[in-house]
């Protein structure tokens, strides 16, 4: 069996959801007499087991047992005290069994994880004599049974969690002990208690070798990890951060009141936590399945910067230069002579609907007599969406406006290309096809992963490289002359592809060392332009007033639609916007009037990078149409 500790500190596991809210979901009634969700462990564990069986099918690898109110206090009103011992025991049996069948079945040996959960007392016990006649019954079978660590769980009072540690430390064959506190305060832009740093540092001089909190809104849980990362003992490694939030309470959001933290925003929040160190993800009330799902494919697509691929050394092999690539297009001659350059972000069709398709066609024709924009870039599934993929959308566009090979693209037409759909050989496929179909301009991203829906096949992603290693095989092997393996293209005298190399960076990532990292990475692979994302106010771009004599920045400007698409953004991690901007926004009663004042916004940043001298814009609008390039004409003052 895999040690917990051991596999924690070498990567990020992801837990499970809510237990308690998913069976009130299914059964409709709440834990009371005769129906105590505890009880089920042994009266009814085909339920329990069917919780944890969507969990692990959800992608959880750390199942939390249904053992969190099965102490001798909580379960004495029930008249149940006295099947303590049976219904943890059955409890770690069920998540067991689950794991077994699921593993079997799917053939994944995993590892997998059993995390025993206990929870407090509704009033705060406050003796060690208390806490030992409550838990000690409890705890002994949760690790007599076999499970992986003891969680913590949902505690408010920290002295009764230390009296509950000591228990534990007091007894023989404990398993490593998961803290978790249910934090409070922040509501109101107050202080957080406990005091994150001071409750780390504490749990390392119990020796916890794991603590955080759970049971709180993710905002908390963000608040906490901001103050809790660079603590001493999590910096040391002496103490592993878990965030287990909930999904928060009711927010006005527009007209509507309504949750922010749909299954989207929690895998956007798994991704945020893990760069920022967490090491133990999962989720609390109302987190259900769909949401470790989405928890887990944001984790995965994390995950693909772990494994290298190799590039084969070429010594005959030199990539094209600057001179090669100019012949790419408006775009890529105006960005290698040093020239203020304009991209527009389009997304393809999703569907069959002619109509939708010929007007998008439309607009690339309107792009294209203005003379205002150098490149359209085509995203490639944003969102983790199927789309038309960008290199057939673009053929489509060329066929309906008749640009041929000998009439040329009157603008340069650049697909975005993800790592997310293809393995290793169908990425070099995919760049020999672009080359033979006049498509020499890529931007290479991670990719978002597969966005489900119940009415859509699961699909895997499979992220082989990620974007650092594409550019790094595009620009060392194609643009010399080679395939991946380091065979030549070609036995003519030139066989080499001239791809002008696209990336992204987020200038405000929540890790910026490791972002500003990837950067680096990115350009000594060969990155000819880095576009960044939406960029709101002036900081971002002083911290990369240090890479740009290494590379053309083009900054991304995003044309806010109106208030309710503002203050959804400002939501996303990675992107600021400042509370003037937003006020300025809401000072305009009509949604008409917010979508002039978030094109005013655009058009002032476009006239500020131009004046600073930055390579060019990255423009990105909901609503792409011909205000958009009134944006641009006001902001480029044509």
């Amino acid at each position: 069996m895999a040690d917990f500790l051991a596999t924690l500190k070498s990567q990020p596991l992801l837990a499970d959801g809510a237990m308690g809210s998913y069976l009130f979901k299914l059964t409709g009634r709440l834990s009371e007499s005769n129906h105590v969700y505890e009880a089920f462990n042994v009266d009814q564990p085909e339920l329990v087991q069917r919780v944890h069986t969507e969990y692990l099918a959800a992608g959880a690898r750390c199942l939390k047992t249904n053992t969190f109110g099965a102490n001798r206090v909580q379960l004495r009103p029930f008249g149940l005290d006295g099947r303590v011992a049976a219904l943890n025991r059955g409890g770690v049996q069920v998540a067991r069994s689950a794991i077994a069948k699921f593993s079997a079945v799917q053939g994944d040996p995993g590892p997998y994880f059993v995390l025993a959960s206990v929870g407090p007392t509704v009033t705060p016990l406050t003796t060690a004599a208390a806490v030992a006649d409550c838990y000690r019954e409890q705890v002994e079978t949760l690790a007599a049974a076999g499970a992986d660590a003891l969680l913590l769980e949902t505690f408010s009072s920290q002295p009764q969690l230390e009296l509950l540690i000591a228990l534990i430390h007091s007894l023989p064959g404990m398993p490593p002990i998961i803290a978790e506190m249910s934090p409070h305060g922040g509501e109101n832009g107050g202080p957080l208690e406990p005091d994150p740093v001071a409750f780390v540092n504490r749990m390392a001089l119990l020796g916890v070798p794991v603590a955080g909190v759970n049971c709180c809104a993710p905002w908390d849980a963000s608040a906490f990890v901001d103050a809790a990362k660079d603590a001493p003992p999590v910096r040391s490694g002496a103490v592993q951060l878990v965030v287990m939030p909930n999904a928060g309470g009711f927010q006005r959001i527009g007209s509507r009141l309504m949750t922010s933290v749909n299954p989207e925003f929690a895998g956007k929040l798994a991704r945020t936590f893990s760069d920022l160190g967490v090491r133990l993800l999962g989720g609390c009330c109302e987190m259900h399945p769909p949401h470790i799902e989405e928890m887990g494919n944001y984790l995965q697509s994390r995950r693909v910067g772990d494994r290298a691929v190799a590039v084969p050394a070429a010594p005959a092999a030199i990539p094209v230069g600057d001179d090669a690539k100019r012949a790419n297009g408006g775009f890529s001659r105006k960005l290698k002579s040093g020239q203020f350059v304009v991209s527009l972000e389009a997304l393809p069709p999703r569907g069959t609907d002619e109509r939708v398709l010929q007007s998008k066609v439309d607009f690339m024709a309107a792009v294209a007599a203005s003379g205002l924009v150098d490149a359209v870039d085509f995203t490639d599934g944003s969102r983790g969406i199927p789309l038309i993929s960008p290199g057939d959308f673009i053929q489509v566009i060329r066929s309906r406006l008749n640009w041929t090979a000998a009439s040329g693209d009157p603008i340069e037409l650049i697909p975005h290309f993800t790592a997310r759909d293809l393995n290793l050989m169908g990425i070099q496929s995919r760049l020999v096809g672009y080359h033979h179909n006049r498509i020499h301009n890529v931007l290479f991203v991670t990719g978002d992963p597969p966005k489900m829906s119940p009415t859509y096949p699961r699909s895997s992603a499979v992220f082989d490289l990620d974007s650092i290693g594409m550019i790094r095989l595009t620009h060392s092997c194609l643009n010399a002359g080679v395939d991946f393996g380091g065979v030549p293209l070609g036995k003519h005298a030139r066989p080499h592809t001239h791809f002008t190399i696209g990336a992204g960076v987020e200038p405000e990532a929540p890790d910026l060392p490791r972002e500003f990292s990837r950067l680096e990475q990115k350009l000594a692979a060969g990155a000819d332009y880095i576009m960044t994302q939406p960029v709101f106010h002036p900081a971002p771009l002083r911290a990369l007033e240090k890479y740009r004599g290494q590379s053309a920045f083009l900054v991304g400007v995003m044309v806010l639609a109106n208030l309710e698409h503002a203050q959804r953004m400002a939501q996303v991690p990675g992107v600021v916007i400042p509370e003037q901007l937003l006020q300025r926004i809401a000072a305009r009663a009509t949604v008409e009037d917010q979508a002039k004042v978030g094109r005013d916004i655009a058009a002032e940043q476009i006239q500020e990078l131009v004046r600073q001298g930055w390579s060019g814009v990255y423009l990105m609008s909901t609503a792409v149409g011909l205000g958009t390039l009134d944006v641009l004409s006001a902001g480029l003052g044509k």
